[in-house]
């Protein structure tokens, strides 16, 4: 199963946490053993897995990656002038796969699934592969 969902970001850089749009793809395709991919087709926002019960762990990684990569660098040479944007999806990566057991997520106690917004505020799409096996 396949489930398509629209994430509205309201910042340049953002970490939103999609994980309860996970459960609820796992729970209609109604997968009791599997994977999930979650996916975002896009060059400026990524999908990562990371703690969901101090919200200053969102702030520590967003403001550690616009040190790593500045909004602006004397070198950058990309035209449309978000090439720190790239390079945090690079470092994020676009993907996250996640192990279904019993129709659950096997997620750590504290962790969670998030959408991560390089170049906002915009709409954008991220896919939800369910898959039994």
């Amino acid at each position: 199963m396949l489930k398509r969902i629209s994430v509205k970001t309201s910042k340049r850089d953002e970490m939103i946490d999609i994980t309860s749009d996970v459960r609820s793809a796992v729970h209609e395709a109604n997968v009791k053993q599997g994977t999930v991919m979650v996916y975002s087709a896009h060059t400026t926002a990524g999908v990562t897995i990371n703690e969901n019960a101090d919200p200053d762990v969102k702030h520590d990684m967003l403001m550690r990656l616009n040190e790593v990569y500045p909004w602006e660098h004397p070198k950058y040479r990309h035209a449309e002038g978000n090439s720190a944007s790239h390079l945090k999806t690079s470092t994020v990566g676009a993907s996250q796969m996640i192990i279904i057991e019993e129709g659950k997520l096997i997620l750590g106690t504290w962790q969670g699934v998030y959408f991560c917004e390089f170049d906002g505020p915009r709409n954008r799409t991220v896919y939800i592969k369910v898959m039994e096996g």
